[in-house]
């Protein structure tokens, strides 16, 4: 079997530019940032799309960059968790969020989390508990039971509301 080539990727992380990296073909985005960025925030969970634990922003928008191949990314914007926090470290409102209402136990799908209420609060500024709980069924935390999660969703859309 021939070997898999390499390409080249062209990505801006968290603002950075990372031109001319070469990386294998299939390699995913989740292992660029953890692997080639030491972007460890970015969590592998199952690697199937079940879990949420690497959901990243492309462009903008929320995905799970266990099915995104790092060559698909090129030429695109990345933020990842690490990326939230403004210039000065100040934590993004739903980092503030999910630490004022202890959305989390052990941590693991937290930065996932923290990026898909991101992403459902873009998308709908007034969310109910309801419009929460659906938007975040992508992702899986086994710790929980979501009351907290679903508190810190909230409390992070009154915040951004306000201003």
């Amino acid at each position: 079997m021939p070997a898999i080539p390499d390409v080249s990727v062209e990505i801006t992380v968290n603002g950075t530019p990372y031109p001319g990296r070469q990386v294998p073909a299939r390699t995913l985005l989740v292992h660029f940032l953890r692997d080639q960025l030491g972007l460890t925030g970015t969590h592998v969970g199952c690697d199937t799309t079940q879990c949420g634990a690497c959901t990243v922003a492309l462009d903008g928008v929320a995905v799970k960059s266990c099915t995104v191949l790092a060559a698909q990314a090129s030429g695109h914007e990345i933020t990842t968790i690490e990326g939230l926090a403004d210039a000065n470290d100040k934590l993004h409102p739903v980092q503030e969020a999910f630490w004022a209402e202890h959305g989390l136990q052990c941590g693991y799908c937290t930065p996932g989390m923290v990026m898909a209420v991101r992403q459902l609060l873009a998308d709908n500024p007034d969310p109910s508990e309801d419009d929460i709980r659906h938007g975040l069924s992508g992702n899986v935390c086994r710790c929980t039971g979501y009351h907290n999660i679903v508190a810190a969703a909230v409390t992070a859309a009154r915040v951004l509301r306000e201003g």
